[in-house]
């Protein structure tokens, strides 16, 4: 009897054997997976464009009348002080009704005085108000009512202010030297046509700057035509044309980081303004779309950089110094909320969280997940709920 007995273990070990190879070789093998950990750490979330610096106040100086225009002798990037005569004109006899057009364009600059002289008294108004509701920021903020973030944005935006009542202080300025020349292109066509034609002065009615030279060489020119234009390269402005539906969640005082500049860091610029007119560009891949002008003020010295530099802008519009996140690469949709495939003892296990803020690389994570989960990264099309993984 022993050895039937004996015989019968022998065979059920070689079966259970060959039961276990079987399932060894038929048990799928695991999915190789990328993974990663949630962690505690900055965020911010930012519109990415292309911008431009330009001077704050550039003005193009025109042909005041029409007639025979003298050589230019600036250079672009030379100085030019206020009333310097920049070159001559030599105008053709005037009839009647050109010196009706010349009186019409001195009442025309002295309208636009008055209304320089009126926004200036708006940008007082409006710095006033900003100087009013930083103070009431600043003692809000030092109760702990509102967050230090807001009183900071309080803080740029009266900052804006300042610099715009500064801007219509020279606005009005300037107008009331194109009064001056208007005057002076009126006397000076009464007094060549008196004296039979002397040339007429072209003057530059702010100093400055030259940016460029528009008109170099000597030659015959219509009235109004551009001669050169005329700033203040150390006032500098970034201008950035971003989607129209990204401009919407811009607000002014928003804080704008620059790079690609040429130089080792970024520079921190505020934004003034959000143009309220949108303009329609064909974007490279023949698309047509609809942008809106970002401006910004230099927070940082601009350094070396000068009118019409290009620049790559980040706009911030909301950032934290710790949030829980995770990749953007994990997270996948399951029906109308946000899921993500989490490890666990070597398999996937399907979680649904909440997510808040996001950019292109990571997002915010309310609820869920814990710091230090392992979830995976990109999961492929063929993974599902329990399937067994290996990390890469």
């Amino acid at each position: 009897m022993r050895k039937p007995l004996s015989r019968f273990l022998i065979y059920s070990s070689l079966a259970l054997v060959v039961i276990a190879l079987v399932v060894l070789m038929l048990r799928p093998s695991p999915v190789a997976v990328d993974t990663a950990r949630l962690v505690s750490g900055p965020l911010r979330v930012t519109i990415e464009e292309d911008g431009e610096s330009r001077a704050h106040d550039r003005y193009v100086i025109a042909a005041p009348v029409a007639g025979s225009l003298e050589r230019l002798e600036l250079h672009d990037g030379d100085r030019v002080a206020r009333n310097q005569i920049i070159t001559r004109i030599d105008p053709p006899p005037l009839d009647s009704r050109q010196r009706q057009e010349y009186t019409a364009r001195v009442q025309a600059a002295e309208a636009r005085q008055h209304q320089a002289v009126e926004e200036v008294e708006r940008a007082r108004a409006r710095r006033q108000l900003a100087l009013r509701e930083l103070d009431r920021a600043e003692r809000l903020a030092k109760d702990g009512t509102i967050s230090a973030q807001l009183a900071d944005q309080q803080r740029t935006a009266t900052a804006a202010s300042e610099r715009e009542f500064s801007a219509a202080q020279f606005q009005a300025q300037a107008a009331a030297e194109d009064v001056k020349v208007a005057q002076a292109a009126l006397l000076a066509v009464n007094h060549s046509a008196a004296e039979g034609g002397a040339p007429i002065p072209v003057r530059s009615p702010v100093a400055g700057q030259v940016l460029r030279i528009l008109e170099k060489s000597e030659r015959v020119v219509p009235q109004g035509t551009p001669l050169l234009s005329v700033g203040d390269p150390s006032r500098l402005e970034v201008i950035i044309d971003v989607l129209s539906s990204d401009a919407v969640k811009v607000r002014p005082g928003a804080t704008v980081l620059l790079s690609g500049w040429g130089g080792p860091k970024p520079l921190r610029a505020a934004v003034r303004t959000v143009e309220p007119y949108a303009f329609t560009k064909t974007s490279a891949l023949g698309v047509e779309e609809q942008r809106v002008n970002i401006v910004a003020d230099f927070v940082d010295p601009p350094g070396p950089l000068g009118d019409g530099y290009r620049v790559e802008a980040q706009i911030v519009l909301w950032e934290s110094p710790r949030v829980l996140k995770i990749p953007v690469g994990a997270l996948f949709r399951q029906g109308d909320s946000w899921a993500v495939f989490q490890v666990v003892a070597d398999r996937a296990q399907l979680r649904e969280i909440r997510i808040g803020q996001m950019n292109s690389e990571e997002a915010e994570v309310l609820g869920g997940l814990a710091e230090g989960d392992e979830v995976i990264s990109h999961p492929p099309n063929e993974l599902t709920e329990g399937t067994r993984i290996k990390p890469r």
